[in-house]
C-alpha cells in the first residue's frame, strides 16, 4: 500500500536518463526492453530527456538508431550543451578562453590526461576535428584507450595545449586517470584560485580503477540544465523523473522529484542514495532503468484515467 507521501507526488511528465551504465547496458547497446521503455513514454506523453557526459556527437553514435523523435533533447558534456536529437541548439554555456588558459597551467602536473572539448556539431549532428584537443596522447590512451580510437577522427593535438584557446572557447575539459590520481586532481581544483570560476563533476569506475574529472563553467551541470529544460517545458522539478549510475549525475538527482539510482553505481553512491531515500533500480543488464521507466509510465496513465 502506498504511502501517504507517495500518493501525494504528481505524475511524472519528464524523465531524464543517463546514458553510459544507466540506458545503455554493458555491451554498450540498449536492450529492447528498455527500448520499448522509452517508447512506452512517448506513448504516455512522457518526455524522455538524455542526460550525459558525452559530448552530443559522441552521444548521437548510439542515440541515432534509437529513432526518437527529432524534438526530444538531450543534455550532453555534463550539462554544457542541451540540443535536440534533430541538432538544434537550445543551450550551451562555454568556459571563458581566460579561465581555460589559467586551468591549464593550474592542472600543470595533469597535462598528459587533459583533454579540451568544443561544441564544433554541424546540422547533421556530427563534429569535426578539433573538437576535441590534446598535448600529449600516451597516458590518455593507457587509461581510455576504447574512448580514444572510438573518437579519433575528431581528436586535434597541440603542443602545447593552450594553442587550442586561441579562438574558440571550450565547452569543457576533462582529466582521466586512477581513482586515486583523479581525486588528488580533484582537490586541486575544488581548492584551487579557480574554484569559483568552473564546476568539478567526477565519474568514478572502481571495476577498472578509472576516474574521469570534468571541468565546466561555475554552476553548469546535468541538473541545472535539467531544471532549465524543464521550466521551458511547463514541467516542475517534482514532476520529473532522473535515473543515473554514477557521481556526476547526482546534481539531477538531488533536484528531482523522483530520483533513481541504479544498482550498478559505486558502493559510496549506493548508500548515499540508501540514506537519502531515493528509490534503487537493478542494474544496466537487468534492464533497471527500463523498469524505473516503465513504472512511471504506468502511474501516469493510471492518474489520468482516476483523473
Amino acid at each position: 500500500m502506498k504511502t501517504a507521501q507517495q500518493q501525494s507526488k504528481p505524475a511524472v511528465r519528464m524523465i531524464a536518463v543517463d546514458m553510459d551504465g544507466t540506458l545503455l547496458n554493458s555491451s554498450g547497446k540498449v536492450s529492447p526492453r528498455t527500448l520499448s521503455a522509452l517508447n512506452a513514454a512517448h506513448a504516455a506523453d512522457v518526455e524522455v530527456v538524455i542526460a550525459t557526459g558525452r559530448r552530443h556527437s559522441f552521444a548521437m553514435q548510439t542515440l541515432r538508431s534509437l529513432d526518437l523523435h527529432p524534438s526530444k533533447a538531450v543534455i550532453s558534456s555534463n550539462g554544457a550543451v542541451t540540443r535536440t536529437i534533430a541538432a538544434d541548439l537550445l543551450h550551451r554555456t562555454l568556459l571563458p578562453l581566460e579561465t581555460a588558459r589559467q586551468l591549464c597551467q593550474h592542472l600543470l602536473p595533469y597535462r598528459n590526461a587533459l583533454v579540451l572539448t568544443f561544441d564544433k556539431v554541424g546540422p547533421d549532428g556530427d563534429d569535426s576535428r578539433g573538437a576535441m584537443a590534446v598535448e600529449r596522447l600516451e597516458e590518455l590512451t593507457e587509461s581510455i584507450g576504447r574512448w580514444m580510437t572510438a573518437n579519433e577522427r575528431y581528436i586535434a593535438r597541440f603542443d602545447p595545449i593552450e594553442l587550442a584557446l586561441q579562438q574558440d572557447a571550450p565547452v569543457q575539459a576533462m582529466l582521466c586517470g586512477t581513482i586515486d590520481r583523479m581525486r588528488s586532481a580533484e582537490d586541486l581544483l575544488r581548492n584551487g584560485a579557480l574554484a569559483a570560476r568552473i564546476a568539478v563533476h567526477r565519474t568514478e569506475y572502481p571495476e577498472r580503477d578509472l576516474s574521469i574529472v570534468d571541468i565546466l563553467p561555475a554552476g553548469c551541470s546535468k541538473g541545472s540544465s535539467l531544471l532549465r529544460l524543464a521550466a521551458q517545458r511547463g514541467v516542475g522539478a517534482e514532476e520529473i523523473m532522473a535515473i543515473g549510475d554514477n557521481w556526476n549525475d547526482v546534481a539531477m538527482l538531488e533536484v528531482v522529484g523522483r530520483p533513481v539510482v541504479m544498482a550498478n553505481a559505486p558502493a559510496r553512491l549506493l548508500e548515499t542514495a540508501q540514506n537519502l531515500g531515493w528509490a534503487l533500480a537493478e542494474g544496466h543488464d537487468a534492464d533497471g532503468a527500463a523498469v524505473a521507466i516503465e513504472a512511471a509510465c504506468l502511474a501516469r496513465t493510471a492518474s489520468e484515467m482516476v483523473g
